[in-house]
């Protein structure tokens, strides 16, 4: 899991009380290898990786399958509650 973070960013912050911190979710968490590709300065480097992974900014999390290849279906833009976040990691890892 690939998530593209910022200090300044107010939607990343609720990810991190609201979703990440859900124990369905940090369970889930678990079972991943976790990147996080900090982009608070937007450096022409933090542009340019946002821009290879189609992203306007953060909040933005990809997820891969085991080989390294980017699961298209699988991306969250945007704050997402548990709920629906948990829902994306049962389709990249499988139903509990």
């Amino acid at each position: 899991m690939l998530d593209f973070y910022a200090d300044w960013c107010v939607s990343c912050l609720e990810m991190e009380k609201f979703t990440f911190s859900d124990p369905r979710v940090a369970a889930r968490m678990s079972q991943m290898i976790l990147l996080q590709a900090d982009v608070t300065r937007m450096t022409a480097d933090d542009r340019a990786l946002l821009a290879r992974f189609n992203l306007f900014g953060p909040p933005g999390i990809l997820f891969f399958d085991r080989r390294g290849g980017l699961l298209a279906d699988a991306r969250v833009v945007g704050f997402k509650r548990a709920d629906a976040f948990l829902q994306v990691q049962e389709r990249v890892l499988g139903a509990p």
